[in-house]
């Protein structure tokens, strides 16, 4: 396996930027390289706030079936389009899976409404044992984020979230893997993935300088988060080189 990996460690050490990568088949050693824990986390964010939900509607807390109000938050944009739809009355599913399958940046607002940020803070420490991981402000949120609070995210913790989601029960994978399934952003590790030829329950996070893909399939687990990224086009080819391992 370290024949498959080593060339990709080296293309990111020649860029010049951090990153962390991950890979684990099963029966083999993981394999953990990185010059960094602690990245900005983009959307990364939304794959711990997704099992903050399946955590407190274990609890009795919350219900996906709710029906939620798109016009209950300051319609942001940057990623997703619920901002554009005629109807707005969803129940707490759908807003969570546009959350999941296109980024969306209101309907992440909507669910952090939904379950307060105080009480995702407390879910992330307490119930899912995330140390280096922060939900500081909501998505779009310029103000506080001049301010100096930022979301992060840290690949060991990352490296936890595969745990979290083997701990599920088979009726909540019943309905959170599917989000997964249909991220609609393939342009990471499944940019050199033929089309359909492969199930990856991922989720994906960009921003400027920052690009992210977490994800597993049922033969293997991998995820590679970068900041400081440069040349964008060196990076892309980074990430679809990693991808390959998915189907090797």
């Amino acid at each position: 396996m370290r024949m498959e990996i080593d060339p990709i460690i080296t293309a990111l050490k020649q860029q010049n930027l951090q990153y962390a990568f991950y890979f684990k088949r099963p029966g083999q050693p993981a394999v953990l390289e990185s010059n960094c824990d602690r990245f900005p986390s983009a959307s990364i964010i939304k794959i711990p706030l997704l099992l903050t939900w399946v955590h407190l509607e274990r609890q009795g807390q919350l219900d996906r079936g709710e029906i939620c109000n798109l016009d209950a938050e300051p319609q942001v944009r940057g990623a997703g389009f619920a901002y554009q739809m005629a109807a707005r009355k969803l129940p707490y599913h759908d807003v969570l899976l546009m959350m999941m399958a296109l980024s969306d940046n209101l309907c992440t607002n909507l669910v952090i409404r939904r379950i307060g940020l105080e009480r995702v803070q407390q879910a992330f420490r307490e119930a899912l044992g995330l140390r280096g991981t922060e939900l500081q402000r909501k998505l779009m949120d310029f103000k506080a984020r001049d301010r100096g609070l930022d979301n992060w995210v840290s690949a060991k913790d990352a490296v936890h979230f595969f745990d979290l989601f083997d701990q599920l029960a088979s009726e909540e994978k019943a309905w959170v893997e599917p989000l997964l399934l249909v991220n609609t952003d393939d342009l990471l590790l499944k940019r050199n993935i033929p089309r359909d030829r492969l199930d990856f329950y991922h989720k994906t996070g960009s921003i400027t300088g920052v690009f992210h893909d977490w994800g597993y399939t049922r033969n293997c687990r991998i995820f590679l988060f970068t900041n400081q990224v440069k040349d964008v086009r060196a990076a892309y080819e980074v990430f679809g080189r990693a991808g390959e391992l998915l189907g090797s």
